[in-house]
C-alpha cells in the first residue's frame, strides 16, 4: 500500500484551518444570557480533530466545482453533526469518557446539562445551515441535503448505531461479524458515506457520479471503523488524545476483536481498494481522495 503523500496533509490541515474559520462564523459567538451554552458548543467543535468529514465534502465538491463556500458550509453542517455526536457518546449514561481530541470532554469541562444542551444545539445548527439560501441557490438541493444528513445521523443512522452499540454491552449472546459489520456502518459509516457524496449532490452530478462518491463513502466508513478498532487495540491514550482499550475492556466486539489484529488489517486494506476503485470515473483531480483512503488505514491517531 502506498504511504500518504506530504501533498495530503498539507491539504488536510488547510481544509481544516478552512472549516474551523467557517465554523468559527457559523457558530453563535460566547455572549449574552446563553454564554454557557454557545461556549460548550464552541469548545466541542472549533480547534479539533483532522476534519476527516469536512474534507470530505471539500473534495467531493471540488470535482464539480462547487463554489469553496457553499462546500464549507456543508462541510461545517456534518462536523457540527460529528461534535454532538462525540459529546452524547462521552457522557456517562454512554460511554462515560473523560477525554476527547486530548482535552476534557463537553461534560467534564462544563456539566452534563449543558453537554447535552450543547448537543442538542450542535445537530439543530447543521440543519439551519444546510437549509440557508447561501448553501445552494436551488431549494431542491438544500432539501436533498437536508434529508441525506437526517437520513445519516438519525433513527436509520449514526444514531440506530449507537443504539445497537449500547444493546450490544448487555446482550446475552455477543455479536457476529455480520452484526458488527451492520453496526458500524449505522454508526460511523453513515456520517462518512454522507459528506462523500454532498458534493456531487451540491454539483448536481449525474447520478452514476453521485453514485460512485457514495459508495466510496461507504467503503471508506468501513475501513476508517476497522482502522479506530485497531489503534483502540494497539495505540496509547497520549497518541489517541483519549482512551484506549476501552472496547476490550466492556467487552465489546469489533472487527479486530473477532478476526485478530492481522485479518482485521487485511479486511481494512481490502476496503480501501474497493473505495479507490469507485473512484475511477474520475480524472487524477480525485487523488487526494485516493489518498485520503490509503491515510485512515495508516494513521496513528
Amino acid at each position: 500500500m502506498e504511504l500518504v503523500t506530504t501533498g495530503l496533509a498539507e491539504a488536510m490541515a488547510a481544509a481544516a484551518r478552512e472549516v474551523d474559520d467557517a465554523l468559527d462564523r457559523l457558530l453563535p459567538a460566547e455572549e449574552g444570557d446563553e454564554a454557557r451554552l454557545f461556549a460548550a458548543m464552541r469548545y466541542s467543535t472549533i480547534g479539533g480533530g483532522k476534519r476527516l468529514r469536512g474534507f470530505l465534502v471539500l473534495e467531493g465538491a471540488r470535482q464539480f466545482n462547487v463554489s469553496r463556500e457553499a462546500a464549507l458550509r456543508v462541510a461545517c453542517a456534518v462536523e457540527m453533526v460529528h461534535a454532538y455526536s462525540l459529546i452524547h457518546d462521552d457522557l456517562p449514561a454512554m460511554d462515560d469518557d473523560d477525554l476527547r481530541r486530548g482535552k476534557p470532554t463537553c461534560h467534564r469541562a462544563f456539566d452534563e446539562a449543558t453537554a447535552i444542551l450543547a448537543g442538542d444545539a450542535l445537530q439543530t445548527q447543521a440543519f439551519w445551515v444546510l437549509a440557508g439560501e447561501d448553501t445552494h441557490p436551488d431549494p431542491a438541493v438544500r432539501v436533498e441535503l437536508v434529508r441525506l444528513l437526517a437520513r445519516a445521523a438519525g433513527a436509520r443512522g449514526m444514531v440506530a448505531g449507537q443504539a445497537l452499540d449500547m444493546a450490544a454491552e448487555t446482550a446475552a449472546t455477543p455479536l457476529g461479524e455480520a452484526q458488527v459489520g451492520r453496526l458500524q456502518l449505522l454508526k460511523t459509516g453513515k456520517l462518512i458515506e454522507f459528506p462523500a457524496e454532498a458534493g456531487a449532490v451540491l454539483g448536481k452530478a449525474a447520478p452514476a457520479l453521485r453514485h460512485a462518491l457514495a459508495a466510496y463513502g461507504r467503503e471508506l466508513g468501513a475501513a476508517f471503523q476497522i482502522a479506530d478498532d485497531l489503534l483502540d487495540a494497539t495505540a496509547s491514550a497520549e497518541d489517541m488524545g483519549k482512551a484506549t482499550g476501552k472496547d476490550a475492556g466492556a467487552g465489546k466486539a469489533t472487527l479486530v476483536s473477532l478476526l485478530g489484529v492481522e485479518r482485521a488489517r487485511l479486511q481494512a486494506e481490502r476496503l480501501v481498494a474497493q473505495a479507490q476503485r469507485h473512484l475511477d470515473p474520475f480524472d487524477d483531480r480525485a487523488d487526494l481522495l485516493r489518498q485520503l483512503a490509503t491515510f485512515v488505514v495508516e494513521r496513528r491517531t
